[in-house]
């Protein structure tokens, strides 16, 4: 056994196991339970489960609202997730920095990559409908066909632009928010992306926002768009004309939307907010969330799920108050 001469007490040597000595933890490291939550990108909730997509860590799934989390990632290639999506089949799908999109069909217990036909494998968003899923990527929009395995883009037009957000109307008329190119509109059976006019699309200074981070279609086929740093906007023509509805906002960098029976909720750089008359007034929903800057909104059952650039946290009482539920969201 190998030994470390020490000295205790005055001037008596005695030998210590080196094994013993290497078991203390090093005084910079800090404990599992102390080490920073890693930034959630990502996040879906299934009849039985909830995934949440890290920037870094991979996939974390539980089963139990976020008490415990189980890490997901065998076959994952890329553990840096944009996005998470679930099929109307049951399948899971996640959307990666720079390994594009993996399918997972037993709850995330093994990965799959499914690239064939895909340009750019960094993908921001993944959209799924009844019968296709979406990928938009860092140069153009991608569909995977059911019960196809090769990616086709989605007509030309959009093939050098970076598209973050993708949204389906009732009748099928894709919308998607691109990155310097405003918000983009394809009819179904249509030839090419037509990008929609940015009246009204100006935040406070005037200035025409055509970095479109978030895209959500409410009730009575209302438009939202959420920009990169001029807030909300809303749209009663399916792009055609926008009215801003976020003054009242403390911050403009909006991550996520959603649109529900009980009003409209905006993720900012500075919490959660919500509004019941489309941004007339907004009320702050960040009791108990002691990281502000959130990147991602989910629901599923009746609660509330918040991915931020520190960990989880659940709401069981519609945003009122938030616990963190970042505990085992590591490696």
């Amino acid at each position: 056994m190998k030994t470390l001469l020490t000295q205790i007490g005055l001037g008596v040597a005695v030998l210590l196991p080196l094994t013993a000595v290497a078991a203390e933890p090093h005084p910079d490291m800090p404990s599992p339970e102390l080490r920073p939550a890693p930034s959630i990108q990502a996040l879906v909730v299934t009849k039985a489960s909830v995934y949440a997509g890290s920037f870094g860590l991979g996939v974390f799934r539980s089963d139990n609202q976020g008490k415990d989390w189980t890490a997901a990632n065998d076959g994952l290639g890329d553990r840096f997730i944009l996005s998470l999506v679930e099929a109307k089949s049951g399948t899971l799908y996640a959307g990666t920095l720079r390994g594009g999109v993996f399918r997972s069909v037993n709850g995330g217990r093994h990965w799959q990559a499914v690239n064939d036909g895909l340009m750019r494998r960094q993908i921001k968003v993944l959209f799924v409908d009844d019968q296709d899923l979406y990928a938009g990527t860092g140069g153009g929009v991608y569909r995977l066909a059911a019960g196809t395995s090769s990616w086709v883009e989605v007509t030309k037009g959009l093939d050098q632009t970076v598209v973050h957000a993708l949204a389906m109307d009732a009748d099928r008329t894709l919308f998607a928010g691109t990155a310097a190119k405003g918000v983009q509109r394809f009819k179904a059976n249509g030839a090419q992306w037509i990008r929609m006019p940015a009246q009204g699309l100006k935040d406070h200074e005037g200035m025409t926002e055509n970095f479109i981070r978030a895209l959500v279609i409410g009730r009575e086929r209302v438009l939202y768009a959420g920009t990169f740093d001029g807030g909300v906007f809303l749209s009663r023509d399916s792009g055609g004309t926008w009215r801003p509805i976020s003054r009242a906002l403390p911050n403009d960098s909006i991550r996520g939307i959603i649109s529900g029976e009980t009003g409209l909720l905006v993720a900012t750089g500075r919490g959660i907010y919500k509004s019941i008359n489309d941004g007339g007034q907004w009320i702050p929903l960040n009791a108990g969330l002691t990281e502000l800057s959130v990147q991602v909104l989910a629901s599923g059952g009746g609660v509330l799920y918040a991915g931020t650039s520190a960990g989880a946290f659940r709401s069981d009482d519609g945003g009122q108050h938030w616990v963190n539920i970042s505990q085992g969201l590591s490696e």
